[in-house]
């Protein structure tokens, strides 16, 4: 389709809520989209500019337009849905699922079985679900059979077949489990009540079970049945007991969904809560790829349309923590305390546990997708043009002012690179002068870099505060690569990130993955600067005491250190043994120096 005749379709586009689907040059159909009004959203994606680049990508490959009028705006939500399910748009954020959830299925039959299934039937039978898991499945399965007793078997009851005496009662009759229907020892009435009661229970309510339990054991007290009266109280001890492992809320809150999102620059996370009678009866969360840099709220309605759909809701209030448009008849409720607000925080809680728990298993099955959105997170939070692929840290030790020395680390992908590490004597600076000594390595590191012709970082980070910063500035200034690497420098106290220029500091979130990387940083390059300033002094000491003698050099020194190991073996040799490695003269100038008024007995 021309510029031009796009230009005539935007202008033909009605006022009207809608749906919009693009197609590319060969008839592929590329997104769909909803609108309150058609003209003003299609128009939009061709008169204003782009800064999600996969939105100018989809923009250059729109072929033909066509759209659909609906008569209100819930109708466009519907329909959109629909469609995205049914065609699955590359550009469009899709929920995926690769499996069937189960089902409770009370058969539609004589005497009606209830059981787990996957597959759906329409065949008049009721199905309650679907559950996100099997394990609660089955534990309200063993409830139901410890409170009613139930056929298992998956004979035709029929009447006619009943009568006829077709079939005998089977082991679990004689077990107490099923009341034998099937010989018509109990009433299709009587079943049917039961079966009632479950359904009721199925739904969250425990209420109307309990109250029958709580009656028939006072009947059966009455009539001196204390047997029966036992079981009716164990059947209420174990129905009490699943309600109370039931998150309880607050019994007036019922049949209410609670959704909540938490989302980065690639996924959107949605936690939905089923609630009934007081009670959270379902919890799922799903992960949504962002397509368009859509927003939190696009995604949270997408999500809602869907996973009610999914999940056969039926609630007529949902809460949600932001204004968002969903079918027409349900309430949304945006809650700001109490009971209400607790729920949408304990939905947001699930949310970001599932994001934590998404993120380490992509870390396992997926370390480059882990990569990228580690990179994206510290390109966002530290205001970088390009993402930090390759940083370097520097830090000074010069422990009570003695052999300064200096230490660099280098991250490449968010992880330690060692063999890049280095270390650096300070050379031109006399004492202990942090800043002066920042600015001599931060020089000699990229001046050599640049000599070198090796890559440069795309971030320095300076174990320091403002001072610090500003001598390391200095030196990239003198290189011509101030404005090339971004610098950040970061105090020790509070985590403080300063900037160049920048007197007032920038906070990261105590538990953002960005601060970690940076402090992990920050520890390596202390930890390998401590070690490389403790060795240096270490071997000082060593060397000072020997070179101490007169005649002894260093050089003496180290081949002595060579062969003894340690200056204790030295002081522990005889002559002879130390003239095997030095010469006699200077065999008996160490031996005198360490056992003064020896003479010659060392000999």
């Amino acid at each position: 389709m021309s510029t031009t005749s796009v230009e005539i379709l935007l202008q033909t586009l009605p006022d009207s809520p809608g749906v919009y689907q693009f197609y590319d040059k060969d008839g592929r159909i590329l997104y769909v989209g909803k609108a309150k009004n058609l003209k003003k959203r299609v128009s939009s994606y061709f008169h204003k500019h782009h800064d999600y680049g996969k939105t100018r990508v989809l923009v250059k490959k729109i072929a033909d337009i066509r759209h659909i009028v609906v008569p209100t705006e819930t109708d466009a939500l519907l329909l959109e849905n629909n469609l995205i399910k049914k065609y699955q748009p590359r550009y469009n954020v899709l929920l995926k699922d690769d499996k069937s959830y189960p089902w409770i299925c009370i058969k539609k039959e004589r005497f009606p079985r209830i059981f787990s299934t996957r597959r759906v039937v329409r065949d008049g039978s009721e199905y309650f679900g679907p559950y996100t898991n099997m394990k609660t499945i089955r534990t309200l399965l063993e409830l139901i059979k410890g409170l009613y007793p139930l056929r298992t078997c998956n004979y035709d009851l029929s009447k006619a077949k009943v009568d006829s005496g077709k079939y005998k009662v089977c082991l679990e009759y004689h077990l107490g489990n099923c009341k034998g229907p099937c010989e018509d020892y109990q009433s299709e009435e009587e079943y049917n009540a039961q079966v009632r009661a479950i359904r009721e229970i199925i739904k969250g309510n425990f209420k109307d079970s309990l109250q029958g339990f709580r009656k028939q054991m006072k009947v059966y007290a009455a009539e001196m049945r204390f047997e029966d009266a036992q079981k009716m109280k164990e059947r209420i001890e174990v129905l009490e007991n699943y309600q109370a492992k039931s998150t309880i809320v607050n019994p007036r809150i019922s049949n209410v969904d609670v959704f909540s999102i938490v989302s980065d620059d690639s996924y959107g996370y949605v936690n939905f809560l089923q609630l009934s009678y007081g009670a959270i009866i379902r919890a799922h969360t799903v992960e949504m790829k962002k397509k368009l840099d859509e927003s939190d709220r696009e995604l949270l309605e997408l999500a809602i349309t869907e996973i009610r759909q999914r999940f056969h809701s039926l609630s007529r209030e949902v809460y949600v923590p932001f204004d968002v448009e969903v079918p027409e008849g349900i309430k949304v409720t945006i809650p700001k305390l109490g009971d209400k607000k607790r729920l949408l925080e304990l939905s947001e809680r699930n949310a970001k546990f599932y994001r934590q728990e998404r993120f380490k298993q992509v870390k396992i099955t997926d370390p480059d997708r882990h990569v990228k959105r580690i990179m994206e997170q510290m390109k966002k939070d530290l205001r970088l043009k390009e993402e930090p692929r390759h940083i370097e840290c520097f830090d000074n030790s010069n422990i009570q002012g003695t052999h300064p020395v200096a230490a660099c680390v280098v991250f490449k992908d968010g992880k330690p690179s060692k063999k890049d590490y280095r270390h650096f004597n300070i050379r031109t600076v006399e004492g202990p002068d942090d800043f002066a000594s920042m600015e001599e390595v931060v020089f000699r590191r990229y001046k050599r870099l640049l000599t070198e012709g090796e890559p440069l970082p795309q971030l320095i980070v300076i174990d320091g505060g403002k001072g610090q910063l500003s001598s390391a500035l200095k030196s990239l200034e003198v290189l011509g690569l101030r404005g090339k690497i971004a610098i950040i420098g970061i105090a020790k106290r509070l985590e403080e990130i300063y900037y160049p220029g920048d007197s007032v500091p920038m906070y990261l979130d105590k538990k953002s993955e960005t601060l970690k990387i940076i402090q992990h940083l920050r520890n390596e390059a202390h930890r390998f600067g401590i070690t490389f300033h403790r060795n240096k002094r270490s071997n000082a000491a060593i060397d000072s005491e020997l070179t101490n003698i007169e005649g002894i050099g260093e050089k003496t020194a180290e081949e002595l250190l060579k062969a003894f190991r340690s200056v204790r073996r030295v002081k522990e040799a005889g002559i002879e043994e130390i003239s095997g490695v030095v010469g006699l003269s200077k065999a008996r100038r160490i031996h005198d120096y360490f056992h003064p008024g020896t003479g010659e007995k060392g000999k």
